[in-house]
């Protein structure tokens, strides 16, 4: 595995083409400390720490099977319209003192239209005003003309999960496809936004569909990779699904940073499951994470996390890096 990453510090880029079948079986040890030589070589040690607010919750109309605020469960998630504007803004405020360096507003549904999204484009302007924050969104399948409104609102990434890999999709979802989610990445892309996009780990899927997700998002050249670690949640179809043990979850994150190497890696939903608060994920390939509260399960704290980032000897802040801007270590 240490050629490996030499190779990928030095240029080399993995495909669907390559034999990718390593990454199942590598020792732990060198996979992790491979994942986070290329971490350490191409993206040096800023971590980018987002935070989201749920926007609007619930009586969602698509079937996600792992999703709390899906109509077709009965979770007894919170139900509530769109916050008003004066609520997300103090939030947004808060979190902007804690140190976060991005905010994202996230609302329930298959997509946002009229009224709906004309109010977000106002509190996006708002919030573009009144805080120096980087802003990003995640609001389903929008058309071109609404992302397209979204960027002239001042967000500057949009957030669109392919959850996880083609094969695997429809026995997740059905009220939407994958290809959907694709044409909405391309899109956003189009519309002159930076693209977030990543999925869930630990739905019951086969190995090889991690690795098919992680080389999709390299295909498509994604910057932000949200890795979410499924927290069964009762009343869902996957709420007695066995959770996914440390070392599982190391080996995936580390296999994701060898397929993006330039990319952030982000620690979602499941730093619960580490004893130690995710230090071994920073030391596996991750550079990025959502801190505070998830959209229906509790999160971290952003003050812990900061302390945790600065005792590793990290950096919170920076941008993530960009197709050919990789950050190489002085000594490369």
């Amino acid at each position: 595995m240490k050629k490996l990453a030499e190779e990928i510090i030095r240029g080399r880029r993995l495909s669907q083409q390559d034999d990718l079948s390593v990454f199942e079986y590598a020792k732990l040890g060198e996979l992790a400390e491979g994942a986070d030589r290329i971490r350490e070589s191409l993206c040096g040690r800023n971590v980018d720490l987002c935070t989201i607010i749920n926007g609007r919750s619930g009586r969602c109309s698509e079937d996600c099977r792992f999703c709390a605020q899906s109509a077709f469960h009965q979770t007894g998630c919170e139900k509530y319209e769109m916050l008003d504007e004066e609520t997300i803004l103090r939030d947004c405020k808060a979190r902007e003192a804690a140190g976060v360096q991005a905010y994202s507003i996230v609302t329930a549904g298959r997509s946002v239209e009229g009224e709906e999204l004309e109010r977000l484009v106002r509190i996006y302007k708002r919030l573009r005003r009144e805080c120096k924050i980087r802003l990003c969104a995640s609001h389903g399948l929008l058309g071109a003309e609404a992302l397209r409104r979204l960027k002239g609102a001042g967000v500057e990434r949009y957030h669109a999960n392919i959850e996880t890999s083609e094969r695997n999709f429809p026995s997740i979802c059905t009220t939407h496809s994958y290809r959907d989610k694709l044409r909405v990445i391309q899109m956003a892309r189009e519309a002159g936004l930076e693209v977030c996009s990543g999925g869930i780990i630990g739905l019951g899927e086969l190995w090889q569909d991690r690795v098919d997700m992680a080389a999709a998002l390299a295909g498509q050249g994604v910057s932000s990779i949200p890795i979410n670690v499924l927290m069964p949640i009762k009343g869902t179809p996957l709420g007695s699904q066995v959770p996914l043990e440390e070392d599982e979850i190391i080996r995936t994150v580390a296999m994701f940073r060898y397929l993006n190497p330039a990319a952030y890696i982000r620690i979602a939903a499941g730093r619960a499951y580490f004893r130690d608060g995710g230090r071994r994920l920073f030391r596996s390939g991750v550079n990025a994470a959502i801190t505070g509260d998830m959209l229906t399960t509790t999160g971290t704290n952003t003050a812990q996390d900061m302390k945790m980032l600065a005792e590793m000897g990290f950096r919170a802040g920076g941008r993530p890096a960009k197709p050919g801007q990789e950050v190489r270590m002085q000594n490369e």
